[in-house]
């Protein structure tokens, strides 16, 4: 791919703007994690919305970007080396924005690799397991008579809010003052783990006050307010 007109996902999502950051994407919490990136970081971007209810990301056009058929999948026009670069997996398009502006992540490269260790406690086990919690505790609830599914993931996603909770003793952010990569992929699960799955009771989400009030702090930056509607669902 020499240009972004050459990829076969821009004749199902033309490009307005060809110069921009192109975003395949619809707002669950992995499509809101790199929407908030952007919206920190300020760059140009231009949002197109895969809705996935429609089954958008199964289609060849979204396939011929991302074959693992998730969203976010995005194409910076203006990779390395001025070459477009397309990039699927929300964990790596975060790592590759902080480290194209040098932003969001420290420059000290054992803080450097801290923040990305706890981007990996998302991808491996915040991401995964809270998204199970929320099938079987909230869209199988009636469908699955065994407790066992939805008890199995509330309990996961309670210890891993714990070892999160712990983690902000102390903290403003997960890196202590700086709000990180590592915020970003974490904030949107919790959230929606409280707020749209409506797990917070049974999680016990009254004892991670730590978590609680760091979830509110991220939440309520001007970016992430922003982020939560980006692309719009239509």
């Amino acid at each position: 791919m020499t240009s972004l007109a050459d990829h076969p996902i821009s004749q199902r999502w033309p490009a307005q703007h060809p110069d921009r950051i192109q975003l395949y994407s619809f707002p669950t919490p992995n499509g809101i994690k790199v929407s908030a990136a952007l919206e920190e970081l300020g760059l140009p971007y231009e949002a197109h919305t895969v809705h996935i209810g429609r089954d958008d990301q199964l289609t060849p056009e979204f396939l011929s970007l991302n074959p693992n058929n998730k969203i976010p999948a995005m194409i910076d026009p203006d990779g390395p080396g001025g070459v477009p670069l397309p990039l699927w997996e929300s964990g790596a398009i975060l790592l590759y924005l902080a480290e194209k502006t040098g932003k969001l992540i420290p420059s000290d490269p054992a803080e450097r690799w801290e923040t990305v260790q706890w981007l990996m406690f998302q991808m491996a086990g915040v991401g995964p397991m809270f998204g199970q919690m929320g099938h079987f505790y909230k869209f199988m609830a009636d469908k699955v008579s065994d407790p066992y599914p939805s008890e199995r993931y509330v309990k996961e996603s309670r210890r891993l809010t714990g070892v999160l909770d712990a983690r902000l003793d102390g903290r403003a952010f997960i890196m202590g003052d700086d709000y990180t990569i590592a915020d970003i992929a974490i904030w949107p699960w919790l959230a929606t783990a409280v707020r749209f799955y409506e797990a917070g009771d049974a999680m016990g989400i009254s004892d991670f006050s730590n978590a609680l009030a760091w979830m509110e702090r991220c939440a309520e930056r001007p970016a992430s307010k922003s982020a939560v509607n980006i692309p719009p669902r239509e």
